[in-house]
């Protein structure tokens, strides 16, 4: 994975800039038989063919109806019924007054009493943007775009009650943008490896940790570098890499046993192997029935794999039954060339092109599902924030994973495959759903 060096293509693109001289655009031409003007009003209006009652769900404004009349439907009628106009609109539509709390109940008797079709006066707000700069020039194209975050922020920032949420990795280095999410308990030893409290990242990929937690929850709307995924924070950086070399089975059962006691409820664990470890796979169920939810990347494969025509197998710990396996898609949805497929995967979300802060401070662009699977944590942690603060208790597990496989959109052959699991991630049906998340 090599870093985007940001100073270069800004320095890069000041120099393209002074090179080629900047024309103005000819004005634009306005042909003889083209009279500029307003636009022609049409001559009849396409009637309205809505019948029957419209959806009482989501925001609406409370005692008050869109209704579309039949001839014969009287004011007297209305009032007769309990309702009160208020304002004739185009096409024959009727706004009016209901007692609140009865808008469901009085749309029905006004089917009844002969109107065509009734519904709420839905609200509509603008959707949550973050104001980090480096949201809308360098995220916005895959968060949004493909799992319309905005739509999901509006919704929960994952700040209503955010859950405690691990990152087991490489360990922790200092950076800007990443102060105000980061969590680290008193007297608690969160390097595992090394037996002590100061999870400072000295493995040999110095800086995955930084860059997987930056994804997950980087400080957010605070007018500075980029957004994360969570803006809740409480994220708690879980070393589990020795000083200046790797993760073993002891120090991720370590690890996960300490997640345990400090009651996280979202892990995220960006690393594998290949093969199988009954060890860790029993201490991530023992995690999943305490209710823990457990995100895990599916593993990255740069050649064909052991006669697999593209990619390999999807890794220890994202196969067990235990986890949510994520594989990587591209910024146009297609499986990313070095994901790991197979039946255990579960999800995909962008992991080409992710931005990342790197140790230097700065940001980069990484590719890998390492980066794929902490923006899925993300989005359980916005579900499970909103599922908390609504309803006065955790959702578990088994919700939250039924949650975010139904709702994903299908991509691939029709259905769960090898290549995309159920599909991409979508953030925005996660926080609204009311058939698997909300019902």
């Amino acid at each position: 994975m090599r870093p985007f060096l940001f100073l270069m293509l800004l320095l890069g693109t000041a120099f393209l800039l002074t090179a080629c001289p900047q024309t103005p655009p000819p004005p634009p031409v306005n042909p003889a038989g083209c009279p500029a003007g307003p636009l022609q009003a049409q001559g009849v209006e396409e009637p309205l063919r809505l019948e029957g009652l419209g959806r009482f769900a989501g925001e609406y404004v409370p005692g008050e109806l869109l209704v579309l009349s039949k001839p014969g439907l009287s004011v007297q009628a209305l009032r007769a019924e309990g309702v009160e106009p208020q304002e004739a609109l185009s096409q024959g539509l009727l706004r009016v007054k209901v007692p609140k709390g009865q808008e469901e109940a009085k749309a029905r008797a006004l089917l009844r009493a002969g109107a065509q079709y009734v519904q709420p006066n839905y609200l509509y707000r603008p959707l949550r943007t973050p104001n980090d700069p480096l949201y809308t020039t360098d995220q916005k194209v895959y968060l949004n775009n493909l799992l319309r975050m905005e739509a999901a922020w509006d919704q929960s920032t994952g700040q209503e009650s955010p859950p405690l949420i691990a990152v087991l990795d490489t360990g922790i280095l200092d950076h800007e943008d990443f102060q105000a999410s980061k969590y680290l308990p008193a007297g608690v030893n969160l390097d595992v490896a090394d037996g002590d409290a100061d999870p400072t990242d000295r493995s040999a990929d110095r800086g995955h940790g930084l860059a997987v937690a930056s994804v997950l929850g980087a400080d957010t709307d605070n007018a500075l570098g980029m957004a994360g995924v969570t803006w809740g924070g409480y994220i708690v950086p879980i070393k589990v890499f020795y000083d200046g070399g790797g993760a073993t089975t002891s120090t991720l059962l370590q690890g996960v046993r300490l997640a345990r006691e400090l009651g996280v409820r979202i892990a995220n664990i960006s690393l594998g192997t290949n093969g199988y470890d009954g060890l860790l796979d029993q201490e991530l169920a023992q995690a999943r029935a305490q209710g823990m939810v457990i995100v895990a990347a599916a593993g990255n494969y740069r050649s064909p794999y052991l006669g697999y025509s593209s990619g390999g197998p999807v890794m220890f710990p994202a196969s067990s039954p235990s986890a949510l396996a994520v594989g990587a898609v591209d910024q146009d949805r297609r499986r990313a060339s070095f994901s790991a497929c197979g039946s255990e995967l579960d999800l995909v979300a962008p992991g080409v092109g992710v931005l990342v802060a790197v140790p230097s401070g700065g940001y980069a662009r990484f590719e890998g599902t390492s980066f794929a699977s902490p923006i899925v944590a993300g989005v359980a942690a916005l579900y499970m924030s909103k599922y908390a603060s609504e309803r006065g208790a955790w959702p578990t597990p088994d919700q939250v994973y039924t949650c975010l496989t139904q709702t994903a959109e299908d991509l691939g052959p029709a259905g769960k495959d090898n290549e995309y699991g159920f599909g991409l991630v979508r953030a925005d049906r996660v926080l609204t759903n009311t058939t698997y998340c909300f019902p």
